[in-house]
């Protein structure tokens, strides 16, 4: 398992646009993969009301977990992702 923090950069944090990007990222990369925020639930990132629920505003520091082959690749890209200011996009 892989394990990254990352701080999202987004203003309006994972709500409608940032959020419905990550989780097309997420399913992109075809590894299960969880988020959770300030030592809460490990949630699932492929699910867009997983990411709303998780209420992850901009700054907040979340942690991604994934298994399998590719995982430690595509958490570097999804906190590449996390740490860009998607709604600028």
């Amino acid at each position: 398992m892989a394990e990254r923090q990352a701080t999202i950069a987004s203003a309006s944090g994972l709500h409608a646009r940032p959020a419905k990007l990550f989780v097309q990222a997420v399913q992109e990369k075809k590894v299960p993969v969880t988020i959770a925020a300030d030592g809460g639930p490990d949630l699932n990132a492929g699910s867009i009301l997983s990411l709303m629920g998780l209420g992850a505003g901009h700054g907040t520091v979340v942690t991604l977990k994934a298994e399998g082959e590719g995982a430690e690749q595509a958490l570097e890209e999804l906190v590449a992702l996390l740490e860009t200011d998607l709604d600028a996009q």
